[in-house]
């Protein structure tokens, strides 16, 4: 039985701000809600090993949602990391950070992370999706003219795969293209399935 007929007596709240992920889902054919916006302070252990942070904040979000669930509701939440030699880069926070980042990323292999929890008033289940994204060498008025055009301070990694530099200077991806915009949506659509 297709998904959205399994849903179909369901109430799917995606509660994201990322107009990526909202596209993604949306291209699932699942009819869902938008949450409203609602603050939830995202800190981690310090010790908590570097692949396991998106999922981990995935919870956080989850179980932060401020608004009761009804019988019937499925909550979604999600975050994504992106960890390059070990180490989380976040959302930059100016434009030289946005440079640093990228040139980091430049010629080397990183991993993108994301973590997604469903939560419901019986239930909650996260999981994560991994994949490896390989950058080519990138000159500097390259990374300059992406950072000052795209303006990605919103992004994890300084970066969308989906823009200019992912057409233009990602040399290979081994895992889900859809988990680097944001969301893992063949293994999304798979896990509700089962939770539903």
């Amino acid at each position: 039985m297709l998904l959205h007929e399994v849903l179909k007596h369901k109430r799917l709240i995606l509660a994201s701000r990322s107009p990526r992920r909202r596209e993604l889902l949306g291209d699932c054919d699942l009819p869902f809600e938008v949450a409203d916006s609602y603050e939830v302070e995202e800190v981690f252990p310090e010790e908590l090993p570097a692949e396991e942070v998106a999922e981990y904040l995935s919870r956080l979000k989850a179980d932060g949602y401020p608004w009761p669930l009804a019988e019937g509701d499925i909550l979604i939440t999600a975050d994504t990391v992106v960890i390059n030699d070990g180490r989380i880069l976040g959302k930059p926070t100016d434009r030289e950070a946005a440079i640093e980042m990228i040139r980091s990323l430049a010629g080397h292999t990183h991993r993108v992370v994301t973590g997604v929890t469903i939560r419901s008033t019986k239930r909650s289940v996260s999981f994560s999706s991994s994949s490896e994204v390989r950058f080519r060498e990138l000159e500097p008025d390259e990374i300059e003219y992406y950072i000052d055009t795209y303006r990605p301070y919103d992004k994890a990694g300084a970066y969308g795969i989906q823009e200019w530099i992912g057409c233009t200077a990602i040399e290979s991806i081994s895992g889900s293209f859809y988990n680097v915009m944001g969301l893992p949506v063949a293994a999304l659509y798979r896990q509700l399935k089962q939770f539903a």
